[in-house]
């Protein structure tokens, strides 16, 4: 597996995989409205100049994950983790969470998960992020856990 930074001509590639990759948050919500789900193309093209966009490879070149951050104010936001159903569980968001951390370095690192996602939750706390709060976002019925890690820089 290799991770590099993801193109805008990856981008329809992408938003695919975000909507293979959460059917399970849909399923587990029971919620077939979720953002990522309904998000449009132009949406995910404008990421790209706002944010850095990481893919995951696999050898073949084929798109097994994604991930995207940016520094607001000091903090690095992290959004958008995704993996390919049949690629859970064997590193890549590990991977794709480390690498993002690593080109987007800084004191705070935040990102959110729904509430009851013990799989995204299990990943994140073993990567050090603690749960610091919980609440909806707008337009969403969905509990979030937001997530924070601090590191020395």
């Amino acid at each position: 597996m290799q991770i590099v930074k993801a193109t805008l001509e990856d981008a329809e590639t992408i938003l695919a995989l975000q909507k293979v990759a959460y059917q399970s948050e849909a399923a587990l919500y029971n919620d077939y409205t979720i953002l990522p789900l309904h998000e449009k193309i132009e949406h995910t093209q404008e990421a790209f100049s706002n944010h850095l966009v990481l893919k995951a490879l696999d050898d073949e070149g084929k798109i097994l994950g994604s991930v995207r951050g940016k520094i607001e104010t000091g903090v690095t936001k992290i959004g958008k983790l995704m993996v390919h159903p049949s690629a859970q569980n064997q590193g890549v968001g590990r991977a794709l969470m480390e690498a993002i951390e690593k080109e987007l370095p800084s004191q705070t690192y935040a990102l959110f998960t729904g509430s009851k996602s013990e799989k995204n939750l299990f990943l994140y706390q073993t990567l050090g992020y603690t749960i610091v709060s919980y609440s909806t976002l707008p337009g969403e019925a969905t509990v979030f856990a937001f997530l924070e890690k601090h590191s020395k820089l």
